[in-house]
């Protein structure tokens, strides 16, 4: 009995330090080598694991940065250029510098400019709204106000404008992580450059009906009529499905088209106060319309007077 229990430890005892021996060759022939870097480039990284970057977290854009040989297409939003800074130095490569930009509300649609036709009673989410029908008021393309947005934004820096129903974003606290652009099922939010003193021109608006349509639909509606277009020296806006887009890069912040918009469509933020050209008197109105007359003409007038009389 005695030698069946010896000899059966024996042969387990083999067997598992034969199983011992092959695993740790299988482990030497397969195991992954992981580039020390990519902890140094991820200890660097915000942390905040938004997916901005386009990968799934900060540990894949920390892989995908050491990988690469070129790095100057990869971009974290939330850390910006000082964190980019920080993981070139780490990892030896040239990244440029890259304008910051900030989220932007395309749609001025308030109640009080686009009025209800009907009410929602369902799911509170722009998502199923959007999939289920055009929304509460005329206009397809605007905000539902159910606040999407709201909810994927892990910085709270957009909220929902009670009086307005509409998305607000807060310029010092957004990352242009892109969350809440790729929550909007109507695609109103945008990622737009930073100007300086946070400046921004930019049409609120996305409905591409037809002019007469899309003003019934709402009062400060893009009606495609391009007088913006005419008065841009930059070539920054272009009028396409009757709605008109300003290029954030190439607009110089002048200002002439929205003196020029019919429906208040393009807004100004975060300008001065525009001067108020003082009234001239009506004398002196005149005067200015009138050209001086020469001396000459003033006697050629009296010896016609003196002809005639």
């Amino acid at each position: 009995m005695s030698t069946i229990i010896l000899f059966t430890i024996i042969s387990l005892s083999a067997i598992g330090a034969i199983a011992a021996i092959i695993l740790y060759f299988a482990a030497q022939k397969f195991k992954v080598f992981e580039d020390p870097r990519i902890d140094q480039v991820e200890e660097n990284l915000p942390a905040a694991n938004c997916g901005g970057c386009g990968y799934p977290g900060c540990r894949g854009f920390a892989e995908a940065l050491v990988k690469s040989d070129d790095i100057s297409d990869l971009y974290c939003p939330v850390g910006g250029n000082d964190t980019m800074s920080k993981v070139a130095e780490i990892l030896g490569k040239a990244v440029e510098a890259k304008d910051p930009l900030v989220a932007v509300i395309r749609c001025s649609g308030s109640p009080e400019h686009r009025k209800k036709v009907n009410s929602y009673d369902g799911a509170s989410t722009c998502v199923i709204v959007s999939g289920l029908y055009s929304g509460e008021t005329a206009c397809q393309y605007g905000c539902h106000g159910l606040g999407d947005c709201v909810e994927v934004c892990d910085f709270e820096a957009i909220y929902m404008d009670k009086e307005t129903e509409l998305p607000v974003v807060i310029d010092d606290a957004c990352t242009a992580c892109g969350a809440c652009v790729k929550a909007c099922p109507n695609d109103i939010i945008e990622l737009r450059k930073k100007n300086k003193k946070d400046r921004k021109i930019f049409v609120s608006c996305v409905n591409m009906d037809k002019g007469g349509i899309a003003k019934k639909a709402c009062d400060v509606a893009c009606i495609g009529c391009k007088a913006c277009v005419k008065v841009c020296a930059y070539d920054a806006i272009v009028v396409e499905n009757f709605l008109a887009y300003i290029d954030p890069v190439k607009c110089k912040l002048c200002r002439k088209c929205v003196e020029v918009c019919p429906t208040n469509s393009i807004l100004e933020i975060n300008f001065p106060p525009r001067k108020v050209k003082p009234a001239q008197p009506v004398g002196e109105a005149e005067a200015k319309e009138t050209p001086a007359r020469s001396t000459g003409e003033k006697e050629n007038d009296n010896n016609i007077i003196n002809q005639e009389g």
